[in-house]
């Protein structure tokens, strides 16, 4: 408890990055390299736009990001593309942590649970949760990664059993509850009301925050969801009320277009701006899952409301974000 009360006045920022290939790339015959220099690098024609862009916009604010990772595609490609892929994150001193989609084991020459298959790993038994997490936690260690204490599902596609395979594994958190996925590919057993960290089935899970949008529903904190606007606000109310923890979402290839021909640079500037205000506001810390104190989980003082619905805020997004797919996600444009 003593590292909580050190902080108890200042909010726990967590910059959490999905990195993860395209399997949908591998499906249209993408070489693995090809697939690694596009959705981890960023790689375009005018430049990456990848993690080590990423890497770059936080090293300048003296921030740290935590990189889920998933390994599976080395059950299709061979352990050495995940040693590419972390060894830049851990030389620069950011966070490894376990990511899994198990839409690879469709290609797995060799699959560690037979023939069955499954888009998210909720959609399979325990024991077999069990032998899949097990096998990703052993990638991500012969590539050099020091043994994951947190773990993200592809997809927030986790399920209670996914905690409990997760606690049976020794991992202590969990990160795959999404309240906005909640009725879809996230099946864990909490509400939309579950807003900071809870122990469940043996680890802590760490809800991805958010704010309340309109007609009652939740956008989550993911770079490509919230405005500027409404990213800043959201910090800021989640550092005034002192809340122990918030959890931002974004991916590897998130600072391009959808079809990965430019860099969406609507997006890069929400991402600088994220990263200017929790560099720069006193109430927030920038941390990685080694730095949390497990006892935030069992404090007595809840985390605030979400930052309530604003109709001129989300206006303004709903805006930013037509300008922004007319300018880059439209597929006639040259390739910036």
């Amino acid at each position: 408890m003593l590292l909580w009360h050190a902080h108890a006045l200042m909010t726990d920022v967590l910059v959490t990055v999905d990195t993860e290939l395209s399997a949908a790339l591998h499906q249209r015959g993408v070489t693995p390299c090809r697939n690694v220099e596009n959705s981890i690098g960023g790689v375009v024609r005018s430049g990456a736009f990848g993690i080590g862009w990423q890497m770059d916009r936080l090293e300048e604010h003296g921030l740290k990001g935590v990189f889920f990772v998933d390994p599976m595609p080395a059950l299709v490609y061979g352990t050495a593309v995940v040693a590419d892929i972390v060894g830049p994150i851990l030389e620069r001193g950011h966070e490894v942590q376990l990511h899994v989609h198990t839409e690879w084991l469709a290609w797995a020459p060799q699959s560690p649970i037979g023939e069955r298959r499954g888009r998210n790993i909720a959609e399979f038994e325990l024991a077999d949760q069990i032998v899949l997490l097990k096998c990703a936690r052993d990638l991500l260690e012969e590539a050099h990664v020091p043994r994951p204490i947190a773990f993200r599902a592809g997809n927030f596609g986790a399920d209670d059993r996914t905690l409990i395979a997760l606690s049976r594994l020794g991992i202590l958190w969990d990160s795959s509850f999404n309240p906005a996925y909640l009725g879809g590919a996230c099946r864990i057993g909490l509400t939309a009301e579950d807003r900071g960290a809870v122990r469940r089935h043996g680890v802590i899970e760490l809800p991805v925050s958010g704010i309340s949008d309109r007609l009652g529903t939740i956008r989550p904190a993911q770079v490509c969801a919230l405005s500027r606007w409404e990213m800043t606000d959201a910090l800021r109310h989640a550092g005034s009320a002192g809340d122990a923890a918030f959890v931002i979402v974004c991916h590897s290839f998130e600072m391009l277009s959808r079809d990965r021909r430019r860099p969406n640079r609507a997006v890069m500037a929400r991402f600088v701006a994220m990263c200017r205000e929790i560099a720069d506001n006193p109430d927030l810390r920038s941390a990685g899952f080694a730095d949390l104190d497990p006892g935030i989980a069992s404090v007595a003082r809840p985390d605030s409301a979400r930052l309530a619905p604003n109709p001129v805020r989300t206006f303004g997004r709903v805006l930013e974000q037509a300008a922004a797919t007319l300018r880059y996600e439209r597929p006639w444009l040259p390739a910036r």
